[in-house]
């Protein structure tokens, strides 16, 4: 079985290349690469990728037009029929805004972009996404974003701590996320949203391996259901 994915790229996406290359480079086969404004997504994908970068130059609030992009719809309705559908960084911003994965995505507390290694710590080791990793598991994956400080209401966190839907956690404060938050699942576990870019350590010359198996869990998910 062949693994079809698709990486959508909107005006002001700067990550949807390595996106793409990390997709690649895992399943052995290129995405499909999509257009915002294109209406519709290919017919039978195993896997969508919503990139990091500004789209739309992050204005109104990050991700908030790019939600509304007419392809959106198709995604909203993939994600709906139970497609796998990851978003990092600007991508997770375009998944609360969408309404696929609750809370927000605000300005980074201290006012300042962020771009460094951050350690990580797998909260769910359960998921098509994170089953590659084992729970407790601290992995290195780097950041950079202005506005990653995860907010949701107490009783939503409560659920997505209670529910497992807490994917992965800062090991440390990295921007002023509630409880530490740096990625979340949505209730049935096929949406991913995390700020930190696994795509960016999926090889030796990138500096570290620990977002390859990520990918490898989806692909290797995907591929033997």
């Amino acid at each position: 079985m062949s693994f079809r994915s698709a990486v959508i790229t909107f005006p002001g996406s700067n990550c949807d290349r390595d996106m793409a290359d990390a997709l690649e480079k895992v399943s052995g086969t290129a995405p499909h690469r999509v257009w915002h404004g294109d209406a519709s997504l290919p017919d039978g994908l195993d896997f969508i990728a919503l990139p990091g970068g500004f789209s739309y130059g992050d204005y109104l609030r990050s991700g908030a037009m790019a939600a509304r992009s007419p392809i959106m719809q198709a995604v909203i309705a993939a994600a709906n029929r139970g497609v796998p559908v990851l978003g990092v960084c600007n991508g997770f911003q375009v998944l609360t805004e969408a309404g696929l994965l609750p809370g927000a995505l605000m300005r980074n507390a201290g006012i300042r972009f962020v771009c460094r290694e951050v350690k990580l710590k797998v909260e769910n080791a359960q998921s098509l996404f994170t089953a590659g990793y084992s729970a407790g598991q601290e992995i290195v994956i780097p950041v950079a974003h202005h506005d990653g400080n995860y907010f949701a209401d107490a009783e939503t966190l409560d659920r997505l701590e209670g529910e497992g839907r807490v994917a992965f956690r800062y090991a440390e404060p990295v921007n002023g996320s509630a409880r530490d938050i740096a990625g979340v699942l949505n209730a049935a576990g096929n949406v991913l949203g995390m700020m930190p870019h696994p795509e960016r350590v999926i090889e030796p010359a990138q500096g570290g391996t620990d977002g390859r198996a990520l990918f490898e869990s989806a692909v290797r998910g995907l591929v033997s259901a």
